[in-house]
């Protein structure tokens, strides 16, 4: 039997115990939308410029579920964007709105990373929590730099990397639950690795 780190069960419990979706992605009309073809190209541009490495990563998957990633990819940079380049007061009202559209799949008509972001979030079955989770992960980064234990640097690892790779899991797919501490470990090691 292994034995696993307290830090390791605290960041089980972030990720809730959502049971594995036995449903299969819902079926999507997007390639025959023009607003949102037009949406998930918009993200494909922004992952392009700002992620070379993912965006040709990404180039290997099939239309859809890469058309989703890149989806992710945009709705990520956005919101860090949002922490690294606003100021105070419109920060959070920037944050706020992507709160908004998150739970209620609410937003501007010319949003189009939102539009495309809220259609991967549909079609995908992704649990809203882990995209509120990966917001206020990058907020966190305005009120603290420095952390104590170990504990409390892998739950800001969590925050802002765990929660990726596991709303991507939902759209590559996994098989079973079994693949959530993986993804939750593996989103640590990379920030760490990039801290």
């Amino acid at each position: 039997m292994q034995v696993q780190a307290n830090w390791e069960n605290q960041l089980r419990d972030l990720a809730g115990h959502i049971p594995h979706p036995n449903t299969r992605p819902f079926f999507s009309h997007w390639a025959g939308d023009v607003s949102l073809r037009t949406a998930y190209k918009q993200a494909g541009k922004i992952t392009a410029e700002h992620s070379k490495s993912f965006y040709f990563a990404s180039g290997l998957l099939p239309e859809e579920k890469r058309s989703a990633v890149r989806a992710l990819y945009a709705f990520c940079r956005t919101v860090d964007d949002i922490v690294d380049e606003s100021s105070d007061g419109e920060r959070e009202t920037r944050l706020d709105y992507w709160r908004g559209m998150v739970e209620h799949a609410s937003f501007s008509h010319n949003d189009l990373v939102a539009a495309a972001w809220a259609d991967t979030l549909a079609r995908y079955h992704i649990p809203r929590h882990y995209a509120l989770q990966l917001i206020d992960g990058v907020n966190r980064d305005l009120t603290q730099s420095r952390y104590q234990t170990f504990d409390e640097l892998a739950t800001y690892c969590y925050g802002v990397a765990s929660t990726v790779g596991l709303m991507s899991m939902y759209i590559v797919g996994f098989k079973s639950n079994d693949a959530v501490p993986y993804a939750i470990k593996l989103g640590v090691a990379l920030q760490m690795t990039n801290i």
